[in-house]
């Protein structure tokens, strides 16, 4: 029995914070955990000592999006750890689209894709997707689909239904509320959610976001570093002898910032 957790993306520290607490009351509870981390470093992308973190907190694999590539010095280490930058980048992009891991003797293969509708126009997300299980033989599949569009997830969920083990959408920060095992088995959740500031506009300040909307104009999106209240997004499962998915949960946990800085559960959601 091999159980899981895969992370909604986590922005910037209030993400980081929640998440290093959510983990450490589940000390040993997990054999693999993959979060995205596009937004970990000030709410885009990633720096070494944000990789190094999140790896020490108990996250295994950390996928991406299209703010993979946010800080320049990514290149640098993206090699260098166990990073995901979507599979449908062009050929020769710095980095890896798919890895595949030996845990508790079953291979698992951890994909990360990026949708094409409302998002930069890559390779065919679905036919990438065919490649690679060409070139990948494993136990387990699971799919970080970090897409715009419920629909391009959706119909990601229903190609793959029987192949993926688990379909998990990313990018919209706004967690979903149809968690479900599809007709041929595939767990499926058109967005797994937000790890980091509750009350925000998708983890920024929420004025910046209305300012945006209001005046048109560019705006400085800023991460609230002393959040009142934050929280950690995703889904938990279990996978059998027989690589069937178990048990699987939604993931909404809120934690309150007490007088002296730290963070407490809060039992009710908000």
């Amino acid at each position: 029995m091999l159980r899981i957790a895969f992370i909604g993306d986590i922005v910037g520290r209030p993400g980081r914070r929640a998440l290093q607490i959510w983990l450490e009351e589940r000390k040993g509870e997990f054999d693999l955990v993959i979060a995205n981390g596009e937004n970990a470093a000030g709410g885009f992308g990633l720096t070494e000592k944000t990789v190094r973190a999140l790896l020490s907190f108990g996250v295994n694999v950390i996928t991406g999006g299209n703010h993979t590539f946010d800080k320049k010095d990514v290149f640098q280490f993206i090699d260098d750890f166990p990073i995901l930058r979507p599979a449908n980048y062009p050929p020769g992009t710095p980095g890896k689209g798919y890895m595949t891991l030996e845990v508790k003797g079953v291979k698992v293969l951890v994909v990360n894709l990026m949708g094409r509708v409302f998002m930069e126009c890559l390779d065919n997300p679905f036919r990438v997707f065919d490649s690679i299980l060409e070139e990948e033989k494993a136990d387990l599949v699971i799919v970080d689909f970090h897409g715009e569009a419920s629909s391009e997830k959706q119909a990601f969920g229903f190609y793959v239904d029987g192949r993926a083990t688990a379909v998990f959408g990313t990018h919209t920060h706004v967690q979903t509320a149809d968690l479900r095992l599809l007709p041929k088995g595939t767990l499926y959740m058109t967005d797994a959610g937000m790890t980091g500031a509750v009350n925000t506009v998708i983890g920024m300040e929420s004025q910046e976001g209305i300012e945006r909307f209001i005046k048109q104009l560019p705006v400085r999106f800023k991460v609230p570093e002393k959040a009142p209240l934050i929280q950690v997004c995703g889904v938990t499962f279990e996978v059998d002898e027989e690589l069937e998915v178990r048990n699987y949960e939604r993931v909404y946990q809120v934690y309150e910032r007490r007088g002296d800085g730290s963070y407490t559960r809060r039992e009710s959601s908000l």
